[in-house]
């Protein structure tokens, strides 16, 4: 890989398990300075020692649902490697999701985390990206957000919410320097899919087939915008 993100900051939320992790290290592979965020400081020090090039990564413990924790993370950012260039948005919660299950408290995390975690880091940078005319804002979606599964019902609506948030986010900055790129993966071999009895059959993605999805959006030329992908095993 050819290191076409050099001098460019990169914060990544979600990062100490999975996609995270994977978009992290394809990003640090790429030559960007990666910030990464996450509520366990542990693990997310513990993967920037693996990955080495501390030169380079920023750890910060971050809860998303928590709007100054997010302005906390791009400020700090900001102060130690200048303009955020990129922010993933890829802190996610798959929870309790039939509606006739009544789980309202894994409900609201859902909507915390999947729904106002992403606006709230939207909100962090954008100001600044958009007065220099430049940035780029990922969001994770799900295939999910395509489709309501009936018993994923209410982490459906979340991931739908992403999909219409990235969409009209794409057309409120049309002419603006600043792009935005929703990916949609199918089922990944996460800590979070991991224990699903669903489709255990199936070949599922490895994080690292997100993280690769990510760096095509990301390394574009300027006037190339990624609106969407969608990634999903064969």
């Amino acid at each position: 890989m050819t290191k076409q993100l050099i001098g460019k900051t990169a914060i990544v939320t979600g990062a100490s398990s999975g996609i995270g992790t994977a978009i992290a290290k394809e990003l640090i592979k790429a030559g960007a300075n990666v910030v990464l965020a996450a509520r366990d400081k542990e693990k997310l020090e513990s993967i920037a020692s693996e990955i080495g090039m501390e030169e380079n990564i920023l750890c910060i413990q971050t809860d998303v649902t928590k709007q100054k924790d997010i302005d906390f993370l791009a400020k700090r950012s900001h102060q130690v490697f200048g303009n955020v260039d990129i922010y993933v948005n890829n802190a996610g919660k798959m929870g309790s999701s039939r509606v006739v299950d009544g789980d309202i408290s894994d409900w609201e995390q859902m909507i915390d985390i999947n729904i106002k975690g992403v606006l709230y880091g939207i909100q962090s940078v954008l100001p600044e990206m958009l007065e220099r005319k430049s940035g780029h804002i990922v969001n994770i979606a799900s295939d999910s957000g395509f489709e309501v599964i009936e018993r994923l019902t209410v982490y459906c609506a979340t991931k739908f919410a992403v999909r219409a948030i990235s969409t009209g986010l794409e057309k409120e900055l049309a002419n603006t320097g600043v792009r935005t790129t929703n990916i949609s993966p199918g089922m990944v071999e996460t800590p979070l899919s991991s224990k699903s009895p669903f489709e255990e059959n199936r070949k599922k993605l490895v994080p690292a087939d997100i993280a690769k999805a990510v760096i095509y959006a990301v390394t574009q030329p300027d006037y190339v915008n990624v609106n969407e992908i969608t990634v999903r095993p064969v």
